[in-house]
């Protein structure tokens, strides 16, 4: 039980020190909390997807911000839609043809995707440049990754370890949510 106990602490410890919103986080918060703002007084809306643990929570951000922070939040996570766009258009492909679909002109973009280099999301990002959307990525691996390079605001973890990394990304996507709650215009 003591190495037990030795893991957790140090678990625990690493967990918060990755996690933590240093100044350079901050910063990154505080400008997407200004973009959702311009988002919801557009009346647009955010558009958020990730692979496996990564759309959960994407989902989970959805619900939230649309309930608790008054914006139109929609994700990409019904099997029908996903599997017709894959089977049609390739899984590499089937977000940027979703977003084809689904995504207006001035609505903001979230791509959450733990390693950073999932081609659905890479193409999904470089059809977005060719945009009028803005781009807020989410990554880990150090942001020694292609996703990291394509959005206006990128989110990098500090981290290999994928329990780390999408754990870290939900505390902060659903630190924006609080900030929206809390702050509500």
């Amino acid at each position: 039980m003591k190495y037990l106990e030795s893991f957790i602490k140090d678990y625990d410890q690493e967990f918060f020190n990755i996690s933590k919103i240093n100044k350079d986080i901050l910063i990154k918060i505080k400008k997407l909390y200004q973009l959702i703002l311009t988002i919801k007084k557009k009346n647009k809306k955010i558009i958020i997807v990730g692979n496996g643990g990564s759309a959960a929570i994407a989902s989970h951000f959805s619900v939230d911000i649309t309930k608790n922070g008054d914006v139109r939040c929609i994700n990409f996570n019904e099997s029908d839609l996903l599997t017709c766009f894959a089977n049609d258009y390739g899984y590499e492909n089937w977000v940027k043809q979703a977003l084809k679909f689904y995504c207006d002109n001035g609505d903001l973009v979230i791509l959450i995707s733990a390693s950073g280099n999932s081609q659905n999301m890479i193409n999904a990002a470089k059809y977005l440049k060719k945009k009028n959307n803005k781009l807020i990525t989410l990554s880990g691996f150090y942001g020694k990754n292609l996703l990291s390079k394509y959005g206006h605001i990128n989110f990098s973890v500090n981290s290999n370890k994928y329990n780390f990394i999408e754990n870290t990304h939900q505390y902060w996507l659903l630190s924006v949510v609080d900030i929206l709650s809390k702050f509500k215009n």
